[in-house]
């Protein structure tokens, strides 16, 4: 069984980042997720699926999964590819760029 270490993406719907500066450590599915012929839904019998931990940095996910004897993966968190500007910034009468307002 195989843990995946990462820290999740900031969320596109929201501008703070409070749930992207924990790391998470999620385990791989075992199996594949199986269709209800009944009722349509999708369920799965592998339980470690629903086990998602949190921890405030990367060295204390690698140190737990060590110490529990786990396979880990370390994915390490893509920069931002732009510039994270506020509101306001757009009407600094220092703006080097054009006016598009």
């Amino acid at each position: 069984m195989t843990a995946r270490i990462y820290r999740p993406a900031k969320t596109a719907t929201q501008s703070g980042s409070a749930r992207a500066k924990l790391w998470v450590l999620e385990f791989e599915p075992a199996s594949a997720r199986e269709i209800d012929p009944l009722m349509g839904w999708t369920s799965s019998g592998d339980m470690n699926s629903q086990v998602r931990l949190h921890f405030s940095d990367k060295d204390e996910a690698i140190a737990y999964a060590q110490r529990n004897g786990l396979d880990y993966k370390v994915e390490e968190p893509k920069p931002s590819p732009r510039k994270i500007l506020s509101y306001s910034d757009n009407f600094k009468s220092t703006r080097l760029g054009q006016w598009t307002h």
